[in-house]
């Protein structure tokens, strides 16, 4: 397997890990190429034009894209379901006719001279990341997500502010795919803003589908397959997109869960170890 493929697998499990923070939350997102976008051109302009090094100049870029995802995600999370879905694409279209008509970024043309990222930036971000998300995944804020995605409307009964969960994951996951914007510029040297289209975003949902959306494994999974498997099958690289739609279609007919279904017990952190009723029962004595 190249180098390429194993940065661009890396990639996309970045991408799909952003997709299923907010999904997390309750929030699907078709977004995620525009803070994608967000996330390359700001480290780019970065590096480029102000001589920042890689690493500091794409986590700048994070958090430029988390902070877009914050402000646009308040009025974005207003609404549910399909509606939510159509603003989020609708923020996708327009943060790509915004960067075409910025010319300090090259517009249409495109920008360029990026460059010092490799395979080993993407893997060590996937490691980051996941070891992040796993201890996420074992520890009490699991479950306020799970409270916040299952009914939003009992978290806030029981004490949860679930508009700031939503929005906390909504900019968390938008700086993710920030982050691996940043990384992906800068290994490819140029992009235009039709780079960061609606297809970017329609494949991280799809990788999070695919592999399942109850766990982090599940995103990580799907994307690695779904990158992975067309490059090594000869005829999928021309039917890629028509590929993707029917398995999709399938696994929702026949495993709606997607192929990791398992959810993984957390534990409370810091937690005591229960002691037996009867040393409870000698010290009341």
């Amino acid at each position: 397997m190249s180098s390429d493929l194993i940065f661009f697998t890396c990639i996309n499990i970045l991408m799909a890990w952003g997709v299923y923070i907010a999904l997390s939350a309750g929030a699907l997102t078709f977004g995620a190429s525009a803070f994608m976008a967000i996330g390359c051109y700001a480290a780019g302009v970065l590096t480029v034009k102000a001589g920042l090094p890689l690493i500091p100049a794409s986590l700048i870029g994070a958090v430029v894209a988390g902070a877009a995802g914050f402000a646009l995600g308040f009025p974005a999370l207003r609404v549910r379901g399909i509606y939510l879905i159509l603003t989020t694409l609708g923020i996708a279209m327009s943060i790509q006719v915004i960067l075409e008509n910025i010319d300090y970024v090259g517009g249409t043309v495109g920008f360029s001279g990026m460059a010092g990222a490799t395979v080993w930036h993407g893997v060590i971000a996937v490691v980051v990341v996941g070891g992040l998300l796993w201890w996420v995944s074992r520890s009490p804020l699991q479950r306020v997500l799970d409270a916040v995605r299952e009914d939003d409307e009992v978290a806030a009964a029981l004490g949860m502010n679930a508009v700031f969960v939503k929005l906390t994951a909504f900019a968390i996951g938008s700086g993710i795919a920030g982050f691996a914007g940043g990384l992906y510029g800068h290994y490819i040297t140029f992009v235009r803003p039709d780079t960061f289209n609606v297809l970017i975003s329609t494949y991280a949902v799809m990788f999070v589908i695919l592999g399942g959306t109850n766990n982090f494994w599940g995103a990580a999974l799907g994307a690695a397959i779904m990158t992975i498997l067309p490059e090594q099958v000869e005829f999928m690289r021309e039917w890629r997109p028509t590929v993707f739609a029917v398995t999709i279609i399938l696994l929702l007919l026949l495993r709606p869960q997607g192929l990791i279904a398992r959810r993984f017990a957390t534990i409370r952190l810091g937690s005591a170890v229960p002691r037996p009723a009867s040393a409870a029962v000698e010290e009341g004595a």
